[in-house]
């Protein structure tokens, strides 16, 4: 039973659907005749399945206040619960509706951005073509509603935030971080550069998550011996790019997000520390066993092994 299942029976057993669809019009509303005009009832309908569904639990749902209506606690706490009933209702739904139209059902993937650029459409090409009756729900993190439910799928950097409980982790790569710097600087041409030689540049920033992408950097820069000091705050590795193409300073970039650098900026390797990341791709273990669960890990391990074998960043 899910946890909005079970807060809605705590008031009771075998509860009508319909029932708690009017109790949450009503609530949503402040009126019974409201309620009855977005139902397509009529109010003495809605007064009779809301006195049955009050038999029902055994309390006190609402009570009169001038010419409207207002929830009791328990009211108010039903029909809170009752979102989380219709909300898995609907996917129940969405799920019969693709078992009726002979589709193979739904892949949820949740993935970061510089994956989304490097490996993603690649990898969702393929599997749209082997799997045509699949459906994918793609999540872009760290922009995915709070009440989504958990994805099948998920693409993400150890650290993020600890592992799901249910899910079985897949490692991907651990990939070092480069400086980016411009084409006209003194390290643009060298093999490598030592992390404690950027300790005097203007900084720019490139996470607003303040993730552990971000924290790999400071804590490779505190073992060189500094801490770095961010003169402009980007929110991605794409926009903090186009900064140094300008002039205005220094980037640190993981390898990933290093694709189609523009002009007038060259991506050098660090060294003495080499900042690092660690990519894995988690699946939920209850779809753990699907073709197309099993396919998007493969694809994935492929992508990031041709990479390697090029040399250059997995893409």
């Amino acid at each position: 039973m899910t946890d909005a299942l079970r807060s809605a029976a705590l008031y009771g057993q075998d509860m009508d659907v319909q029932r708690l669809r009017v109790l949450r019009a009503v609530v949503a509303g402040g009126s019974v005749r409201g309620a009855a005009a977005t139902l397509g009832y009529t109010p003495s309908a809605v007064s009779q399945q809301l006195a049955a569904l009050q038999r029902e639990v055994g309390l006190p749902l609402l009570h009169r206040v001038g010419r409207g209506v207002e929830p009791t606690p328990a009211g108010r706490r039903l029909a809170s619960a009752a979102d989380g009933v219709f909300e898995q209702l609907a996917r129940l739904d969405a799920l019969a509706g693709d078992l009726r139209e002979g589709r193979e059902g739904a892949l949820s993937i949740s993935y970061f951005s510089s994956a989304a650029s490097a490996w993603i459409p690649a990898v969702l090409a393929t599997i749209t073509r082997e799997f045509p009756g699949l459906r994918l729900d793609l999540q872009l993190a760290p922009y995915v509603e709070v009440d989504t439910a958990p994805p099948d799928v998920e693409i993400g950097v150890d650290g993020a935030e600890p592992v799901r409980p249910g899910y079985v982790a897949h490692p991907l790569v651990t990939e070092p971080y480069l400086a980016v710097v411009p084409v006209g600087s003194s390290w643009a041409g060298r093999e490598s550069v030592e992390l404690a030689e950027l300790r005097e540049e203007l900084w720019v920033d490139n996470d607003v998550a303040r993730g552990p992408c971000r924290q790999a950097v400071l804590d490779a820069c505190a073992g060189a011996g500094f801490t770095p000091v961010f003169h402009i705050e980007a929110q991605d590795y794409p926009t903090a790019i186009r900064f140094v193409a300008e002039g205005v300073g220094v980037t640190v970039v993981p390898e990933l997000g290093l694709e189609a650098l523009p002009a007038g900026v060259v991506a050098v390797p660090l060294r003495n520390p080499t900042p690092e990341r660690s990519i894995s791709v988690r699946v939920r273990a209850s779809v753990a066993d699907r073709p197309a669960a099993r396919r998007v890990v493969d694809l994935l391990e492929q992508r990031v092994a041709r990479g390697r074998d090029r040399g250059a960043p997995a893409r």
